[in-house]
């Protein structure tokens, strides 16, 4: 591999960062420790710092090259963690019941700053490197507040660029794919109203809990008989709440759920077919129903020639080889997303070997043999974008 020799020096030191970040998990919006450790890790690198973004936690350090050039590239990587009591048992395990790195972004805000050192260092570039550490990437959308208070209008770039560890691909591969690589985040809730009655007489009311399972079956047939097949959708009932007694039947049942999906247009379709569905076989049955839809985030869509740049980076780090072109995409969400609308840019995937668990499990622990391998790419990707 062409790793980074300073880089790969700090191997140790990068790991230290690591689980001492994974011990102390902060989630969306809370991650005043993290902020304040990666900010005081880029001052102590030479770097400028911007902090207080997005509601306060959200960081940009500025790397200056000392080559003359007025190009600029946005470097993210996501600090938060969720809301999952660890069963690691590693040394380092979170301190915070309840809390934990399930998903690498302690990995992730490591490799970033292990590059942000090596580029404070040698500055072999032209224009200016952004390193973005984003709060909230869990479910409440730090990118998109980081967006709307003006990133990229503070912090001009022309182009962002946004990396994943990936449990069960070997170490030193990694994922691209032009256009859409992971799939939008929307949730739905339906809020079914019949009429309760004593379970021993069913015919004196409306049972909700029946009309909810007839609306459960048939969202189903929005991927099997609405959205084109050429495309891809999934509609899946997570919560279904109605009831207390055993020989009652409730008078009200909620439905909540996720809808995925790679493009507008079918986002579209899937919203108004939801309602659709629920509607009518709600009024079928002589109930009512409440529906609502929200768009959570938007499809994560690469941009081609970043794309095919952040790819020959890739081969130069781990070797053409290594670099697998049109993954994907997955059904998986990431906020991300909203930078991607403004700003054209490219997300890959890193390899992360073969895990005992997969990311958002109790088990989970981000590999450490990665670290030199994204810190090298990132400070690659710089050189190589802002050659002057």
């Amino acid at each position: 591999m062409g790793i980074n020799e300073k880089i790969a020096a700090m191997h140790d030191e990068m790991t230290a960062w690591r689980r001492d970040i994974h011990a102390h998990p902060e989630t969306a919006f809370e991650e005043k420790r993290t902020s304040q450790l990666v900010a005081d890790k880029l001052r102590s690198f030479g770097i400028e710092v911007v902090p207080g973004l997005a509601r306060g936690t959200g960081v940009v350090g500025i790397i200056k090259g000392k080559k003359p050039g007025d190009g600029a590239i946005g470097l993210r990587a996501d600090m938060d963690a969720l809301d999952i009591h660890e069963q690691t048992n590693k040394p380092y395990a979170s301190k915070t019941p309840g809390k934990m790195h399930a998903c690498g972004h302690d990995g992730h805000t490591t490799m970033l700053l292990g590059a942000a050192k090596y580029l404070a260092e040698t500055r072999d570039f032209a224009g200016t490197a952004y390193v973005i550490f984003q709060p909230a990437e869990e479910n409440e959308g730090g990118g998109r507040v980081m967006v709307e208070e003006g990133l990229f209008e503070r912090f001009p770039m022309q182009g962002v660029y946004g990396m994943h560890n990936w449990p069960g691909v070997p170490v030193g591969e990694v994922g691209v794919r032009v256009g859409p690589m992971m799939a939008s985040y929307d949730i739905f809730e339906i809020k079914v109203e019949g009429q309760g009655s004593h379970g021993a007489m069913p015919h004196q009311g409306i049972d909700p809990v029946l009309i909810g399972a007839h609306i459960i079956t048939n969202l189903q047939t929005i991927a099997a008989r609405n959205v084109d097949p050429n495309q891809a959708v999934v509609v899946s009932v997570t919560q279904m709440h109605g009831g207390d007694a055993w020989n009652v039947i409730p008078a009200e049942v909620v439905l909540r759920g996720t809808a995925r999906s790679f493009t507008p247009e079918v986002q579209d379709l899937t919203e108004a077919n939801i309602a659709r569905i629920a509607k009518g076989v709600a009024a079928a049955h002589g109930a009512t129903v409440e529906v609502r839809y929200e768009r959570r985030y938007p499809p994560t869509v690469n941009a081609e020639a970043e794309t095919r740049h952040a790819a020959r980076v890739a081969a130069q780090v781990v070797g053409d080889a290594q670099v697998r072109d049109g993954v994907g995409p997955v059904m998986g969400s990431e906020d991300f997303a909203f930078m991607l609308q403004k700003k054209a840019g490219s997300y890959i995937w890193l390899g992360a070997g073969e895990a005992s668990a997969n990311l958002h499990s109790p088990h989970y622990d981000f590999n450490d043999e990665v670290l030199p391998i994204g810190a090298s790419y990132w400070a690659r990707l710089v050189e190589e974008t802002l050659q002057g």
